[in-house]
């Protein structure tokens, strides 16, 4: 990942948040044919361990069929992108525009790289503790109170049979956070305003506030 130190977010805390609130990611590995291979993506909802490692554990699910778990050589890295919010940053936000007219469009957003070995595991008692954590967390957040009890035991005992384990020991990780560290305060100010009053306004509420929490300490921006 192209990574200008201003952009670069080092702090663990920080990239996990990201990757708890985002935890759908993508995952890129090799086929079978190795390095020079073609490259495969699959959108896999993770769960973080943030306590294991030095940078925290993944675990997720495929289905059986997919032969992510398989191909992928075990010598080599896999790559987990995280996306966090994103937004479309005109160059009419910029209070220099009237000043030099010296602006272009750009797009700020905040994502996570994270490198490790994958490994499968087909244990259905660690499958079931895995699906008893992903619902728990997920059901939560939607204030619905389903549980894996409520479907019948041999549909369960089924869909296990159809899906295998993931897991993802970190072993590197890259944090870039693209929100408007490179312009002047007054031109953060009217990042700001534009996206708050843009006719996609309630779409770019997560974008203030990273704008914000990244840029207020130094330049006094309006919360």
């Amino acid at each position: 990942m192209y990574l200008p130190r201003h952009f670069a977010e080092p702090r663990l805390d920080i990239m996990h948040a990201l990757m708890r609130d985002h935890p759908l990611c993508t995952l890129i590995t090799t086929n079978a044919d190795g390095i020079a291979g073609m490259p495969n993506a699959n959108a896999i909802p993770m769960y973080l361990i943030e306590d294991q490692g030095e940078f925290g554990v993944l675990r997720g699910h495929v289905a059986r069929a997919n032969p992510v778990w398989q191909e992928h050589p075990k010598e080599l890295d896999v790559l987990a992108v995280f996306q966090g919010p994103d937004s479309y940053v005109s160059p009419s936000f910029y209070p220099s525009k009237q000043e030099h007219g010296k602006v272009v469009p750009t797009w700020n957003y905040a994502t996570v790289h994270a490198w490790g070995k994958l490994h499968a595991i087909e244990d259905p008692i660690w499958l079931r503790a895995l699906l008893d954590q992903l619902t728990e967390r997920h059901e939560s957040e939607v204030g619905s109170q389903w549980k894996i009890t409520d479907a019948p035991n041999d549909y369960i005992a089924q869909m296990l049979n159809n899906i295998v384990g993931i897991e993802i020991v970190i072993t590197k990780i890259s944090g870039k956070w693209k929100v408007s560290q490179n312009r002047s305060a007054a031109d953060q100010a009217g990042v700001l305003e534009g996206l708050r009053t843009a006719n996609n306004a309630d779409k770019n509420k997560a974008m203030v506030k990273l704008v914000v929490q990244r840029n207020a300490p130094k330049n006094n921006l309006p919360g």
